[in-house]
């Protein structure tokens, strides 16, 4: 994830982005986001507070950065096959997620803050670029007749990561497939029929 306000004109060093950044996990999954110190992190990242305020602006736009940077958000090109696409869509989603602390990460920030601009920055970096995206292929599959027409996509996209976070909080091991039966399960709720699932 780059910063939001990188100085007009001066050469950034993304070492020291990506020290910041992983500083920045480090102390959202030990102490939580109201005791991470931005102070502290700088010091870990080896760098100076100066250095990290030229970079992102304050606490919350750094912690919903450090969380960004790991849950693997990005524009992918859309394929000819968009099952292929939600499955690829969901793999990035479990990856990015699954990394060390990743969901108890997510859950410290929003169960203990009452900070507005950490939940709007976090649903702006996370939660809607992923909505965005699932959506997205969803609607391609509508607008193809592989899903029904009067499928609710809305709910469709908030189940299909929704799955997940209920199997990682009931303690059940997410499968390496997951992404697989998660999309051929969406599928199906849609009115589709998924290809075939080996295994």
């Amino acid at each position: 994830m780059s910063p939001a306000n990188p100085s007009p004109g001066r050469p950034r060093d993304a070492g020291i982005d990506d020290a910041i950044l992983a500083a920045a996990r480090e102390q959202l999954a030990a102490v939580g986001y109201e005791a991470m110190s931005l102070v502290s992190v700088a010091e870990q990242a080896g760098t100076t507070r100066q250095a990290l305020y030229r970079r992102w602006t304050g606490k919350a736009d750094l912690a919903t950065a450090a969380i960004a940077s790991m849950s693997q958000i990005e524009e992918r090109p859309d394929t000819d096959d968009p099952f292929a696409d939600l499955v690829a869509e969901l793999l990035a989603f479990r990856q990015g997620v699954g990394r060390r602390n990743g969901i108890s990460l997510i859950g410290t920030m929003l169960q203990d803050s009452v900070d507005p601009d950490l939940v709007r920055l976090f649903r702006k970096r996370l939660v809607a670029p992923r909505r965005r995206r699932l959506r997205h292929i969803l609607d391609r599959a509508r607008q193809r007749g592989l899903i029904a027409d009067r499928a609710d996509l809305d709910h469709a996209v908030a189940a299909a990561t929704g799955v997940l976070y209920a199997q990682a909080l009931s303690g059940t091991a997410i499968r390496a497939d997951w992404p697989t039966r998660t999309a051929a399960l969406v599928w199906r709720a849609c009115g589709g029929e998924p290809p075939a699932i080996t295994g």
